[in-house]
């Protein structure tokens, strides 16, 4: 036996995440998907516990949270999971409805019956998941769905920023999914940018995906809006 194989036999493959990573994101999750709510402290003794890890990993991921937005480190307070601002929300949806309007265009100019295709099964995905009340799912057919919508159209560099934005987007977007109606109208406004791209519509692709982003920021304005209230 070769020395080349005999060192294949014995190598020890890395795990896909580190343990680190792993708690990162148990924990991003959990505030993603509601079981820490905005205000809610995040007492590391108690995280140890909830996630199995030790104190000195739950501080890297507390650190990692605060720098994507969904932590905010208050004085004589510490740690909590962050507030959702109106405002703050607003920029986000500016900023999604900008790259993804631009996308939705690029994507019918180039009359692509695969991108067509793959928006589709992202559609479906999205439609399946809301029947089945999967909201987990939701979320990662939708981001399927614009991952396909900027990198098959080889912007890969916008969709950089809006994985910078992900996070944020995503924690909107929990809020908004479980609002009445969204499981119809939000595939349903979806479903006219896959047609216009499929059309070759490039300003009708613009407005479809401008006009989705627009009403989810109504929506998400109108939650912030009553938390605010009943705070």
């Amino acid at each position: 036996m070769s020395g080349a194989l005999k060192d294949a036999t014995i190598r020890v493959e890395r795990p896909a995440k580190t343990l680190r990573e792993l708690a990162l994101d148990k924990a991003r999750e959990a505030i993603v998907n509601g079981y820490f709510r905005p205000g809610d402290r995040l007492v590391e003794r108690d995280l140890c516990a909830q996630l199995g890890v030790s104190r000195t990993v739950v501080r890297e991921v507390l650190r990692h949270l605060e720098s994507e937005g969904l932590v905010a480190n208050l004085p004589n307070k510490g740690p909590i999971v962050a507030q959702l601002d109106i405002d703050e929300a607003k920029q986000i949806y500016e900023i999604r409805g900008a790259l993804e309007g631009m996308a939705a265009r690029l994507c019918a100019e180039r009359s692509s019956p695969e991108i067509v295709a793959a928006l589709e099964e992202s559609l479906t995905g999205i439609r399946n998941s809301y029947r089945d009340n999967d909201m987990t799912a939701v979320l990662a057919n939708t981001t399927s769905f614009y991952q396909t919508l900027f990198t098959m159209v080889d912007r890969h560099v916008a969709w950089g920023v809006v994985n910078l934005l992900t996070v944020r987007i995503n924690h909107l977007r929990s809020m908004t999914i479980k609002t009445e109606r969204r499981g119809i109208e939000g595939p349903a406004q979806m479903s006219k940018i896959v047609d216009a791209i499929r059309r070759g519509d490039g300003d009708g692709a613009y407005q479809a995906a401008m006009d989705h982003v627009a009403a989810a920021c109504a929506i998400a304005e109108a939650v912030l809006s009553a938390k605010t209230s009943a705070e």
